[in-house]
């Protein structure tokens, strides 16, 4: 990385305009503006439903027909779409060369918790019920999405389903009582969030439930039996120590786990492929572990 992409990264999200009291509609369109981005030309994107849930098909011209991606997108439970997550999520599917399927998951403040994770499982569930084997699936999210994607597999261990080859975050938000010590010490690097701002998505989300409800916070949760997990964050944010102990709790409970963490970069920094080195450095490494631990489960199965 250049020292003028990581200025000009930093300089594009502190000068974002900000529109005081926003909607929830405003909220809502100002980061699909912001946030979208097309698929990458090799990828054919196409609407589908996935789990009596509304989803978006992304299939890379070099997808083998082996393997399956499952994304779910970030935006702090609030906001987002797949729509707005076709960039970096088509971004993967297509170094990885998998079929990925991103459904467009309940948002608060209309439903709260637990209406995501009720609907990661039925998305997962339905994949298993269509006949995908759980060695040819592979799981990623980012920020919100990372922190789904754990409860996901959480809660599907609990209902006695296989897990998957693997899966990966980026910058998850796995600790809604935001108790991570980034959160003042990266207080001034942040560029994005400020801990004000992350407790707003947090209060309608949870919605009066426990913030330490392990299905809302999986760093508190019992990880045994989930599988290898690659977990990417940027030191200049907020949600730091939440991939930092995400990874550490992953180790305790021995699970098979690899934190990666590049300097001087954003939350979610992933986004910025094309633009900035380190993010397409990520995607490339995040597209490599899902492919090497694919090729392991079909070996072993």
């Amino acid at each position: 990385m250049t020292r003028l992409q990581r200025e000009a990264v930093d300089a594009l999200h502190r000068n974002a305009p900000v529109h005081p009291n926003p909607t929830l509609a405003q909220q809502r369109a100002g980061f699909a503006a912001a946030l979208t981005r097309p698929a990458p030309d090799d990828v054919a994107v196409r609407e589908t439903a996935l789990g009596g849930l509304p989803a978006l098909d992304l299939t890379p011209d070099t997808a083998t027909g082996r393997g399956q991606l499952l994304y779910l997108h970030g935006g702090g439970y609030v906001l987002g779409s797949p729509a707005t997550h076709t960039g970096i999520a088509g971004q993967l599917a297509s170094r990885a060369r998998l079929r990925t399927i991103s459904p467009d998951y309940r948002l608060a403040p209309e439903h709260p918790f637990p209406a995501a994770v009720d609907d990661g499982l039925a998305a997962y569930r339905a994949l298993l019920g269509e006949g995908v084997r759980p060695d040819e699936l592979v799981l990623a999210g980012d920020s919100a999405g990372g922190g789904l994607a754990i409860a996901t597999l959480v809660a599907a261990r609990d209902a006695g389903l296989p897990q998957p080859a693997g899966v990966v975050v980026f910058s998850p938000w796995v600790d809604l009582t935001l108790a991570g010590q980034s959160m003042t010490t990266k207080k001034d690097a942040d560029p994005i969030f400020t801990r004000e701002a992350i407790q707003a998505f947090a209060t309608p989300y949870l919605a009066g439930q426990d913030p330490a409800h392990p299905l809302a916070s999986p760093m508190f949760a019992d990880l045994r039996g989930l599988p290898p997990l690659l977990v990417q964050a940027g030191s200049n944010e907020l949600l730091l120590d939440d991939a930092v102990r995400l990874a550490a709790r992953a180790a305790a409970d021995d699970v098979d786990v690899t934190l990666r963490v590049w300097a001087q970069v954003p939350h979610v920094f992933q986004n910025h492929f094309g633009h900035l080195d380190e993010a397409d450095e990520a995607l490339d490494e995040a597209a490599r572990f899902l492919s090497v631990r694919l090729r392991s489960g079909l070996m072993s199965g």
